[in-house]
C-alpha cells in the first residue's frame, strides 16, 4: 500500500505537536530547547499506521511567525496538509500566513482539525465555519473538518477515519518520475557517515544510485547512495511518498544542508532565470523587486522583473533544478510575509535585450498554457535537443513532435527553420557554381560556418533535401543530369514533392496526374532519378540512406509500426522500404515483428 506524508499547519500553540504526539506516540520536537519551551522551532518527523493499514508520516512545522522559513520548508514538500485551529483561540495571525502558503503552493488535499475542543466545545462549530470561509478560495475549500481533544483523546478515532478518506482520494505519486529530493536535514552518524533526509515526492531511490548534490550556488557534486532508511527501517529501495534518510558517500556532513537537493544526474536543467505566471496572492506589480523565493526546502533571494500584473521574470541568486509547472512561493523578507504563488511557465527563457521586448514577452506568456508551450520553445530556438525539452519539463520520454516540427536524430527542428537552412544551403552552392563553373563545390567546413549551429549537425540530410550531392568533402549541384524528354516535367515535380516529404510516396493517381506511367518511371529509374520499391511505391534514390539515419535513432530492435512513425509514412511505403533495406544488408530482421539497423 502507498505510504503518505502529511504536513501540519496552523498558528503557534494551537496544538499541532500535541496532536501528532497523541496520534503516533512519538515526540516530534527533536531539540531539548523545543521541549523545554513547549515551542516547535524546527521541523519534526513522526509516523504511525492508520486502521486501514496505510502508513503515514507527519512533518510537524513550527507555527511561530519567526520560524516561517522552517514552516515553509515542511509545507512545500508534501501534497497533503493537516490544518490545525484551536477552538479556544480561533483563527489567528499565523493561521492566515499558513493558509496563504498552502494556497500559493497549490496544496489541494487535506483536512481541518479543530483542537482543544474540550476547552471551548461551544465554539467548535464557529471555528470550523471560520476556517471554511478562510479556505473558500483555495485548494482546501472542500476539506473535511473534525474536532479533537488530544489531551483527553476524544475525536482521535474520527480523525484517523477522516484522514484515511482524504488519503484514499489523493493522487498516486509517480514512482517513475524524475528524482528530485529536497533536503530538509543532514547529520553525521558514527560508522556510517553523512545522512540527508527529505520527503520523496517522485521517482525511486535505490541503494547504489549515483546522484548529483546541487544547490546554494555550489558546483554539482556526485554522491553515491550508500544506504537507505524510512521510518527507522532499512530499505534497498524507496518509492514515493516516503520520508527518506539517505546515507551518502562522497560528501561530508558539513557540505550538506537544508535547501540543497539530490537529483538524477543529467535529468534536470539548473536554472537561475524563470518566467512565471501569478497563481494567487498579490498581483505581481505589488510585489517588491527584492524578494525570497521558496520551493521545496530552499529559500533563495531573488529579483523580480514585472511584465504585467500576472507575468514576470524571476532571477534567483543561484541556480535550482526547476521545470515547467513548478510552484514557487514568494515571500517579503523584510516583513516575513507570504506574498503569493507563481507557476513556472519557462525555466529557460530567452534573453531580453532590446527596448519593448518585455511587453512582447508578456503577450507570449499570457497566451502560454500552464503546462508550457513546446511548439513556442522550438519556434523560439529554431532547433532544440529533445533531451533539453525533457530536462525543462516540456515533454516526456514518449514525446511525439507537433506537426510543425521535424525530428532529426535527437533534435526537434521547426519546419520554417529547416526550410530556411535548406534554402540557404541551396543558394550558397548555386552562388558558388555561378562564380566558377569548374569549382568542386562548397566545402563542408564552409557550409557549417555559413549555417552555424545546430544546422551543422544535419548537413548530410540538408544536402539530400536540397537536391544537392556530396563528393570528396564538397557539396555541389548534381552533375550530368539526364533529360527525360516528355517525362522531365513530371519527374521534376515528383522530385520536388519527395524532397519535401521523402517517405510520402505518391499514389497511382498522383503519378498518373504527373504523366508518369510505367515506361516513364522505368526511364527515370535508369537515370537514377527515382527508386521504385515493389508495386507502385516510388521514392528518391536518397530515401534508403535517409531512412537508415532515422531508424538508427530508434531503440533497437524496432517494430514496423515504430519505423513507420519515425519515417512519417504509411505501411504501404514502410513495408517495401524495410524489405529493400533488409535485402541490402542495411537492416536485419530478427523475427516477424522486429528488425535492427546493422551497425
Amino acid at each position: 500500500m502507498t505510504t503518505h506524508v502529511i504536513a501540519t499547519a496552523g498558528h503557534v500553540d494551537h496544538g499541532k505537536s500535541t496532536l501528532v504526539r497523541a496520534l503516533t506516540g512519538m515526540e516530534p520536537d527533536r531539540w531539548e530547547e523545543e521541549r523545554r519551551r513547549g515551542l516547535t522551532i524546527d521541523l519534526g518527523f513522526v509516523w504511525t499506521t492508520l486502521p486501514s493499514g496505510r502508513e503515514v508520516a507527519f512533518v510537524d512545522v513550527p507555527g511561530h511567525g519567526r520560524f516561517i522559513r522552517n514552516a515553509l520548508a515542511g509545507l512545500a514538500t508534501v501534497p497533503v496538509v493537516c490544518f490545525v485551529v484551536a477552538a479556544d483561540e480561533g483563527w489567528s495571525a499565523q493561521s492566515t500566513d499558513h493558509r496563504d502558503a498552502i494556497a500559493a503552493l497549490g496544496i489541494r488535499h487535506g483536512l481541518i482539525v479543530v483542537t482543544k475542543a474540550d476547552r471551548a466545545p461551544d465554539l467548535v462549530a464557529a471555528t470550523i465555519a471560520r476556517a471554511r470561509s478562510e479556505f473558500a478560495h483555495t485548494g482546501l475549500r472542500d476539506a473535511p473538518a473534525v474536532a479533537v481533544s488530544a489531551l483527553e483523546g476524544t475525536g482521535l478515532d474520527k480523525f484517523r477515519q477522516v484522514l484515511d478518506d482524504v488519503l484514499a482520494k489523493a493522487p498516486e505519486p509517480d514512482a517513475d518520475g524524475r528524482l528530485r529530493l529536497w533536503i530538509d536535514r543532514s547529520f553525521s552518524v558514527s560508522g556510517a557517515g553523512t545522512v540527508a533526509t527529505g520527503t520523496l515526492v517522485a521517482g525511486t531511490l535505490t541503494k547504489g544510485d549515483r546522484l548529483a548534490l546541487v544547490g546554494e550556488g555550489r558546483e554539482q557534486r556526485e554522491v553515491v547512495v550508500r544506504g537507505l532508511e524510512s521510518r527507522d527501517a532499512p530499505a534497498d529501495a524507496l518509492r514515493p511518498m516516503n520520508r527518506a534518510a539517505v546515507n551518502l558517500r562522497g560528501v561530508s556532513a558539513g557540505d550538506v544542508r537544508r535547501g540543497q537537493a539530490l537529483i538524477a544526474p543529467g535529468a534536470w536543467l539548473m536554472t537561475s532565470v524563470v518566467d512565471v505566471r501569478r497563481i494567487g496572492g498579490a498581483t505581481l506589480d505589488e510585489v517588491p523587486a527584492q524578494l525570497t523565493v521558496h520551493i521545496g526546502t530552499v529559500a533563495v533571494p531573488a529579483r523580480l522583473r514585472v511584465f504585467d500584473v500576472g507575468h514576470a521574470r524571476i532571477t534567483l541568486d543561484w541556480p535550482l533544478p526547476l521545470i515547467v509547472g513548478d510552484r514557487l512561493l514568494l515571500r517579503d523578507p523584510a516583513r516575513h510575509r507570504v506574498l503569493g504563488g507563481v507557476g513556472v511557465l519557462d525555466p529557460d527563457p530567452p534573453q531580453l535585450l532590446r527596448r519593448g521586448e518585455g511587453t512582447r514577452r508578456a503577450a507570449v506568456l499570457a497566451a502560454m498554457p500552464a503546462e508550457g508551450d513546446v511548439l513556442a520553445k522550438v519556434a523560439e530556438r529554431g532547433a532544440v535537443e529533445v533531451d533539453h525539452l525533457r530536462r525543462i519539463g516540456l515533454v516526456g520520454s514518449d514525446a511525439v513532435p507537433p506537426a510543425e516540427v521535424r525530428q532529426l536524430g535527437g533534435w526537434w527542428i521547426h519546419l520554417s527553420t529547416y526550410d530556411a537552412w535548406r534554402r540557404q544551403l541551396r543558394s550558397l552552392v548555386e552562388s558558388d557554381a555561378q562564380r566558377d563553373q569548374l569549382t568542386p563545390g562548397v566545402s563542408q567546413g564552409a557550409v557549417r560556418d555559413a549555417l552555424g549551429q545546430p544546422a551543422a549537425h544535419f548537413i548530410d540530410r540538408l544536402v539530400a533535401d536540397a537536391g544537392l550531392e556530396q563528393r570528396s568533402g564538397y557539396i555541389r549541384l548534381p552533375r550530368a543530369r539526364a533529360d527525360l524528354g516528355r517525362a522531365e516535367a513530371g519527374v521534376a515535380k515528383l522530385e520536388a514533392r519527395l524532397l519535401a516529404n521523402p517517405f510520402l510516396a505518391p499514389l497511382a493517381g498522383d503519378l498518373a496526374a504527373l504523366g508518369l506511367g510505367t515506361r516513364e518511371l522505368a526511364a527515370a529509374e535508369r537515370a537514377q532519378r527515382v527508386l521504385r520499391l515493389g508495386e507502385g511505391v516510388v521514392l528518391l534514390p536518397s530515401a534508403p540512406a535517409l531512412a537508415i539515419q532515422a531508424l538508427a535513432q530508434l531503440p533497437q530492435p524496432f517494430t514496423t509500426s515504430q519505423a513507420r512513425q519515425a519515417l512519417g509514412t504509411s505501411r504501404r511505403v514502410a513495408i517495401p522500404l524495410l524489405e529493400f533495406l533488409d535485402g541490402r544488408g542495411l537492416t536485419r530482421r530478427i523475427d516477424d515483428e522486429h528488425r535492427e539497423v546493422v551497425r
